[in-house]
């Protein structure tokens, strides 16, 4: 299958997930296992991929390091009350080997995974950590050379080392020739990987770390030894320090925003407007989330209607559109990737019921040309400030978007970003929240749609 241009992504920790459908069914239960319904209801999400989190073989030494770890006690507690060592099972970013772990089923369950997936119509993505190995690697001792030089832990030029694992080295042309190996296995049992911390491998941040800048770029080398022999194998990269743009260039299909998620957690609707304002080949090209593994859980970063108002954003904006296992029932517990169980939380089935709607309408009705519109105001009311708005528009289809990004009620009028309405009554209906409208196209080309929201309120509107 080939990828979508705007693929909606569902992060699933594939640990927690098969220990709590064991949990349910009273049985050990492999990804082989897993039962129908759970990949019927995946597929009832309008979801084109599902990114299998943490399936590789789990380092023995690192879950020794994660149990007893004095610094991570703390976080297991808060997340799991009634936490015990056995719920550790280590980091899945201190990788022992490319090889899928056996309590989750071994290759032989990834494979059926991948097939109940493809046979719903979606992709798998599984993960791939080029910074680093765990510290019992087979390569620590049989290929020192794919290591920086004295064997120092994996780590990042802002934060301390990461003592579970071991730092590869960009510069290594033997470990390059390897990563193309892994990515060439891993792209026989997956479509796309998702890259931890892609940025670190970029030669200015490497150099920055490690003191020696690669002469070539790390990920132009490997995407393209990749790509030559699998051209529809999917690149998405974890990004940070406004790099995407970078690693795009490198080859990445899609890098993470964490920019837009910054100004919808903490900015205004200003700043978010500004940001899509770039390119549109620039935003093509980027993951739009609200809630991932490393972030606070979104229903506790974004109160109130504030988290539907974000999602009804990142989920009709171009690029790829990311969501986690969890977010759409409401869950509040950020979960540390070292542990095997997660907490029972109490699902929101309203808001699970406005995700369904939300992504479906989005898969059906966000297609074509994308135009991010201008919203005006009066001189006694500026309230249209708090307002971003934006069109899709492919042949026959006309759609809406204009969301209020503030706890204010606010108005403005919205200037369709394109022509032809006038001369015509127009039918608007909401298939998210379920209004309909009748309006002039007239008054909508000559002066724009009135629109009136109350807090973090939002329209979804279709033209017909």
């Amino acid at each position: 299958m080939s990828w979508p241009q705007q693929p909606a992504i569902c992060e699933i920790n594939a640990w927690t997930w098969l220990d709590g459908l064991g949990r349910a069914n009273g049985k050990i239960v492999t990804l082989a296992e897993a039962p129908e319904r759970e990949w019927d209801d995946l597929a009832g999400w309008g979801l084109d991929a599902v990114w299998l989190m943490g399936v590789w073989e789990r380092s023995p030494r690192g879950v020794e390091i994660a149990r007893s770890h004095a610094g991570l006690q703390e976080e297991y507690r808060r997340a799991l009350p009634d936490f015990t060592p056995g719920d550790v099972v280590g980091s899945p970013y201190a990788v022992r080997r490319y090889e899928v772990d056996a309590r989750l089923g071994g290759r032989e369950g990834l494979a059926s995974a991948r097939r109940e997936l493809a046979e719903r119509g979606m992709r798998l993505i599984a993960d791939f950590v080029p910074n680093h190995t765990a510290t019992d690697h087979p390569w620590v001792e049989a290929r020192p050379d794919y290591y920086v030089p004295g064997q120092p832990h994996g780590r990042d030029p802002y934060f301390p080392p990461w003592t579970d694992t071991m730092q590869l080295n960009a510069a290594s042309p033997a470990y390059r020739r390897a990563a193309i190996e892994t990515l060439l296995d891993i792209a026989s049992q997956a479509d796309g990987v998702r890259c931890d911390m892609a940025m670190l491998l970029l030669s200015q941040v490497f150099a920055q770390t490690w003191d020696e800048r690669p002469a070539t770029e790390f990920w132009g080398e490997v995407i393209a030894g990749v790509r030559g022999k699998r051209p529809d194998f999917l690149f998405l990269a974890e990004a940070y320090w406004d790099l995407e743009w970078d690693l795009q260039q490198q080859g990445f299909d899609f890098c993470y925003d964490k920019r837009l998620y910054e100004r919808l957690a903490h900015g205004q609707a200003e700043s978010v407007r500004a940001h899509l304002t770039a390119s549109p080949g620039y935003q093509q090209r980027l993951v739009r989330f609200i809630e991932n593994h490393d972030e606070p859980r979104a229903a506790a970063v974004f109160p109130d209607g504030r988290a539907r108002a974000a999602a009804v954003v990142i989920s009709t904006l171009p690029g790829a559109r990311l969501y986690q296992q969890g977010q759409f029932e409401g869950a509040r517990v950020k979960l540390p990737v070292q542990l095997g169980r997660r907490p029972l939380e109490p699902p929101d089935a309203a808001l699970r019921d406005f995700y369904r709607r939300l992504l479906n309408a989005a898969r059906e009705y966000c297609a074509g040309e994308w135009r991010l519109c201008d919203v005006e105001g009066w001189a006694d009311n500026r309230s249209c400030g708090n307002l971003v708005a934006w069109t899709w528009r492919a042949e026959s289809l006309r759609t809406l978007v204009v969301v209020n990004l503030s706890e204010a009620a606010s108005q403005g009028r919205v200037r369709v970003a394109w022509s032809g309405a006038g001369g015509r009554q127009w039918r608007l209906s909401d298939p998210v929240n379920g209004d309909v409208w009748e309006r002039s196209g007239d008054e909508i080309e000559e002066v724009g749609l009135f629109v009136a929201l109350e807090a973090w309120g939002f329209h979804f509107l279709t033209f017909d």
